[in-house]
């Protein structure tokens, strides 16, 4: 009598480490860099303090985040969440507005990786280097996540190592020289302190922590209990913010500029964190970082590939996306048509971008509002599977924190870009017809 083979699943090889390495590598330890002048003009200066209460203010999604990936510990993240707390259609709603973060990043990403790099190789078009680096991660992915993980660790070890030269450098110059503004500057504002100027920079800020929560996309191939999944997010958003505010503390008692001139001078604001390298530690310096964060990205979108590819393979195993994207690879364990599809995805998506003037304001918009929309499900998915469904007696907890965490994402949202909006709207009602589509046929069946 021939036995049956077992059902081929995702395998259980990430430790606590792996998750946070994933995590840390989506976001970016030295993300700050690039909207360092901007919340400098913002804030009035007060870097610091933007990055402080940008970080308790993702906290509390990140315990949203903890709670639903212990009760429901599968690969869907925010589908499953919103499956399991709020029913089918909104869990499905969750999962595609998700997808806008999930499955644009990587495409996002390389068009850094490429323009960067295009910069340091001005031989190489921006697209052939696109292109290699969405090829490399693809690689990567399909090979498992267990290899992907320790080559993120090492690259992520770079990106630490070289923050922690900056930092040490910075201390040393302050002891020496001294700071070009106060002390409690980055704390207070620089000749003033604007309570609008620092929350419009906040609502700036905490896109910077948009990634984090790809660790919970792993949760079934997570080696301990389903709480690792929520003390790795918890973990990686706490580093994450203190390296933040670190950073940014010290560059902003080291940069020459005035937040005056850097709102009269919006296009310094880009480059400021790096004028204040080249003019406080010198050029060198400047140009590995530089380098480095060419990098970067290409492992951002590495996570972000592996996150979109567990995202659709747990949609399809619900019977949301087609049966195919459900399929595993019988030998590496890892859903490789759904790795396939999105490597198709980003590769079309950042070769329109890299040709559209305007192509990488677009897909910034469609990252922002598709994560923040998905935290709002997240969030009622909180009240809706502890409250709603009786399975906790601490009712208090599981409505306030979540009510809070909901707020923050709707005043985020009233900030975001006309631009950012309106693509967001236009893919939640594509999901909307999907929806009303994959119905037609059971409502012919029951006539």
């Amino acid at each position: 009598m021939a036995t049956e083979s077992a059902p081929v699943t995702l395998r259980r090889s990430l430790s606590i480490r792996d998750l946070i390495v994933y995590g840390l590598l989506f976001i970016g330890p030295t993300a700050p860099m690039g909207t360092f002048g901007v919340l400098d003009a913002k804030s009035n200066g007060a870097v610091a303090l933007v990055f402080v209460i940008a970080t308790v203010a993702m906290g509390f999604t990140a315990w949203s985040y903890a709670r639903m990936s212990s009760a429901v510990p599968q690969a869907g993240s925010v589908y499953a969440y919103a499956n399991a707390g709020l029913g089918r259609t909104p869990g499905f709603l969750a999962g595609w507005m998700i997808g806008l973060d999930y499955l644009f990043i990587p495409s996002l990403a390389a068009l850094f990786t490429g323009i960067a790099g295009h910069k340091l190789l001005p031989g190489i078009p921006v697209w052939v280097l696109t292109l290699a680096g969405v090829v490399l991660i693809t690689v990567l992915n399909l090979a498992g996540v267990k290899p992907a993980a320790i080559i993120g660790l090492i690259m992520l070890s770079i990106e630490i190592v070289i923050l922690a030269i900056f930092i040490v450098g910075a201390v040393i110059l302050l002891i020496h020289q001294g700071p070009t503004r106060g002390w409690l500057s980055p704390l207070t504002g620089d000749g003033g302190f604007t309570l609008t100027g620092v929350f419009a920079a906040v609502s700036v800020a905490v896109l910077a922590f948009l990634g984090f929560d790809a660790i919970a996309t792993f949760a079934e191939e997570n080696t301990g209990s389903s709480a690792q999944v929520g003390r790795a997010l918890a973990f990686c958003l706490i580093l994450a913010g203190a390296l933040f505010v670190v950073q940014t503390y010290l560059a902003d008692l080291l940069i020459t500029q005035t937040p005056d001139q850097l709102k009269a001078d919006p296009e310094a604001q880009g480059t400021a964190f790096y004028t204040m390298l080249d003019s406080a530690i010198g050029g060198w310096f400047s140009s590995v970082v530089t380098a480095v964060r060419s990098i970067g990205p290409v492992f951002s979108a590495l996570v972000a590939q592996a996150a979109v590819s567990r995202l659709m393979y747990g949609m399809a195993r619900g019977g949301r996306l087609p049966t195919a994207l459900a399929r595993l690879d019988p030998r590496r364990h890892t859903p490789r048509n759904a790795i396939l599809v999105s490597a198709i995805s980003t590769i079309v998506v950042a070769m329109l971008a890299a040709t559209a003037a305007n192509g990488l304001d677009v897909l910034s918009s469609m990252v922002t509002v598709g994560a923040l929309t998905a935290f709002g499900f997240l969030h009622a998915s909180v009240i809706g599977y502890w409250v709603v469904g009786n399975r906790t007696e601490r009712r208090v907890q599981h409505v306030v924190i979540p009510v809070v965490g909901g707020l923050i994402v709707v005043v985020t949202l009233v900030l975001a870009s006309p631009l950012a909006l309106l693509i967001g709207a236009v893919w939640f009602v594509i999901g909307v017809v999907i929806i009303l589509i994959q119905r037609r046929p059971n409502r012919v069946v029951s006539r």
